[in-house]
């Protein structure tokens, strides 16, 4: 096997995951759950307009397509019938992407602090928690319920750093979306994109983003000076 060459060095003070498609390769299957909700609902897209258009908070993903249609009671029931067939499909199936298992043990003997900033409900940050015994790695967990503005706004990785005493400008981001990307880039904070979903030519007018990969087998960490660590590709 050859060795991988690490020829670039980013400085941090603390790592942000995002989770769906950055952590776990699930967004076909949150995807395929919209497509179907949507057709119950009378509103019939394909594919490849779900995954360009629906991003962000589930409410707000209902009032962008719907608008005044529905009540809030209602919008509370659809999201959560498309989330509990998520996780129904998803039980048997969910593994970290290849490489990050190894990668947060690297941190965590490193004391590198981590938190997870998502765009998923409550329900749907716990399940893959649990499920993939991530609750040794991570100090702070900020989920959709938590925040009143969803990405592109940056308030939920604000927040996740500030239950990490850091600046989220001192942090990297990992994510997967375009709308991630803007979070991170508003928040002045640099980004690490997966490319398990989007193509790096999606991503060409968003500032800030140091490096493209499919999944951690190719990146490593070390330590700096005092609370300064470095992530190498």
């Amino acid at each position: 096997m050859a060795k991988t060459t690490y020829t670039h060095k980013i400085p941090v003070k603390a790592l942000i995951f995002d989770m769906d498609g950055t952590m776990i390769d699930n967004m076909m299957i949150h995807h395929r759950a919209w497509q179907k909700k949507l057709k119950d609902l009378g509103l019939e897209m394909s594919l490849e307009e779900v995954k360009r258009d629906i991003h962000g908070v589930n409410n707000e993903i209902i009032r962008r397509l719907f608008g005044n249609r529905f009540s809030e009671k209602e919008i509370a029931q659809i999201a959560w019938d498309k989330e509990a067939a998520y996780r129904e499909i998803y039980v048997e199936d969910i593994t970290m992407l290849p490489g990050l298992q190894e990668f947060l043990d690297a941190a965590k003997a490193l004391k590198i602090p981590m938190g997870i900033g998502t765009a998923a409900p409550k329900e749907n940050a716990e399940f893959a928690i649990e499920a993939l015994s991530l609750q040794p790695y991570f100090k702070t967990v900020v989920h959709s319920d938590m925040v009143q503005r969803g990405k592109p706004d940056p308030q939920v990785f604000e927040m996740v750093a500030e239950h990490l005493n850091i600046k989220l400008s001192e942090s990297l981001i990992f994510e997967d979306s375009p709308t991630g990307a803007k979070a991170a880039a508003n928040g002045n904070s640099k980004s690490i994109i997966l490319t398990t979903t989007h193509s790096a030519s999606e991503f060409s007018t968003i500032p800030a983003i140091q490096h493209f990969m499919p999944d951690y087998t190719h990146i490593k960490l070390s330590k700096g000076i005092r609370d300064l660590f470095y992530i190498e590709y």
